[in-house]
């Protein structure tokens, strides 16, 4: 079976837990790392658009971006067309963000969330496929 691909970035703040879900996940996914490469200071809306590009230009199913509260990396995600980027705190959310608004990036705060919770996360967004029907109506409204 033919690995997805996962585009996946972080600023300073979210590297170490990027690298740890790359190495956790790289059996199952295949990761498309758009950096930081280190925990130096870096602006997290750069890794943000790169990761949300990715998957507007379909080079990658999926996006994960991770900065230290999940806010600004998101919001920089949902300035790409076509994005639905997703901060997520829990398992419920993750369900809910890909089962009602197919979102295609899941945004994590490394700072705010336990790392238990935040490997449940991921693998809740990445294993819940979007319901449709009446929600694909809905999301056809958000875009404008």
């Amino acid at each position: 079976m033919k690995k997805i691909n996962i585009a996946i970035g972080s600023d300073h703040a979210g590297y170490e837990l990027k690298q740890r879900v790359i190495e956790t996940h790289s059996s199952k996914y295949n990761f498309i790392n758009f950096g930081t490469n280190n925990s130096e200071s870096v602006d997290y809306p750069i890794y943000g658009h790169k990761v949300g590009m990715s998957v507007s230009k379909s080079e990658s199913l999926i996006g994960i971006v991770i900065c230290g509260s999940g806010i600004g990396i998101s919001i920089s995600a949902n300035k790409i067309k076509g994005i639905r980027a997703a901060l997520c705190t829990s398992k419920e959310h993750a369900k809910l963000s890909r089962l009602h608004n197919n979102a295609n990036v899941l945004a994590i705060g490394s700072r705010l969330t336990e790392e238990e919770a935040i490997f449940e996360i991921i693998d809740t967004f990445l294993n819940t496929d979007f319901e449709g029907g009446r929600h694909q109506d809905r999301l056809e409204k958000i875009e404008i």
